[in-house]
């Protein structure tokens, strides 16, 4: 449905077969991970269809205690006809709405997407305090899933990343949760077309000059052709690479108490070499917020196995500092 300033529902009249998947998806969320019940809460709003969907299943299950965040981003021209259409829905849901304006604009080097993500996610959290709310609900759904993990795939990431999107996660106090990772996204559509209620279909979307809007377009109706449940399979080796990656990180704060932090180079060495790498990844993301690449840290794990006299120097670049060999430790540096 393409975009309309003030969104005015189809006459369609809504049968009792047509159920919001996201209703039942959100129902199903809430008895498995909040106990059957997380109001106040607020949905992160964009009036497009997947959060449009989760909006009129929040309603529905908890009436009169719903919020909404819609977050400007102000890339695109249209984004202030985004916001009233937003605007527009709210009140026809009667839904208090925050509208905050950030600044997605990507710097050098940095990708677009990660910028605008990383805006949107600041910019919800401060909008949730704002409400009063901790509890932010997220519309990604199942497709999303599947190309996050397309995306790193072809990017060659570790179990961290092939864990795709988590349903659950924190960021700045606010609890963040994906009720609809298991459902299709034309599922929602075909509810919303069918119960009459307008949304937002992003211009954005469509152009390919972004990886994400590619693997949208090509990749997945040939993988739909090919594998029909490959969004269930998709999931489920996700959540595998989700709970290897939880055991990682707990052998890694095991051996993290043994080898100290920092680290010392002895007591690495008695370590294999995947668990030097993990504990050293561990190290430097835990208490330093580094991320090293692959290179980065095989580069040092040689550097690593190479010190065994006492005159044996390490100062690598490592994420945007440097690890240095300080005696019998070592070291991280941060950036000026």
């Amino acid at each position: 449905m393409a975009v309309s300033p003030t969104p005015k529902p189809k006459p369609v009249k809504p049968s009792s077969a047509w159920v919001n998947p996201a209703q039942v998806a959100l129902a199903a969320f809430v008895d498995v991970t909040a106990s059957g019940g997380l109001p106040p809460i607020a949905v992160a709003f964009s009036g497009g269809a997947d959060s449009t969907a989760l909006l009129h299943a929040a309603c529905a299950i908890w009436p009169g205690q719903v919020r909404a965040i819609h977050v400007h981003h102000g890339l695109q021209t249209v984004a202030d006809q985004f916001e009233a259409n937003c605007r527009a829905v709210c009140a026809q849901l009667k839904v208090p709405l925050e509208v905050i304006k950030v600044n997605a604009k990507h710097a050098a080097g940095e990708s677009p997407e990660d910028a605008a993500r990383k805006a949107r996610y600041s910019g919800l959290a401060d909008a949730a305090l704002a409400l009063g709310v901790n509890q932010v609900l997220l519309g990604q759904h199942a497709d999303d899933q599947v190309e996050t993990i397309l995306l790193a795939l072809s990017r060659g990431a570790g179990l961290a990343g092939l864990s795709a999107m988590p349903a659950v996660f924190e960021r700045a106090d606010i609890q963040f949760y994906r009720p609809l990772l298991d459902v299709p996204g034309a599922s929602l559509r075909d509810w919303l077309t069918h119960a009459g209620h307008a949304f937002i279909d992003d211009p954005s979307n469509t152009d390919e000059r972004y990886t994400r809007n590619r693997i949208r377009a090509r990749l997945l109706p040939v993988l739909a052709e090919a594998f029909p449940q490959f969004r269930q399979t998709f999931a489920r080796s996700a959540s595998h690479a989700a709970q290897a990656q939880l055991l990682l990180d707990d052998v890694a704060a095991e051996d993290l108490l043994q080898v100290g932090s920092p680290p010392a180079i002895k007591a690495l060495q008695a370590l294999s070499r995947p668990r030097q790498a993990n504990v050293l990844r561990h190290w430097l993301l835990v208490c330093h917020h580094a991320r090293p690449s692959a290179a980065q840290l095989a580069q040092l794990l040689d550097q690593v196995a190479a010190c065994t006299t006492r005159g044996h120097q390490i100062h690598l670049k490592v994420a945007n500092g440097h690890v240095l060999r300080a005696v019998s430790h070592l070291q991280w540096l941060s950036p000026i």
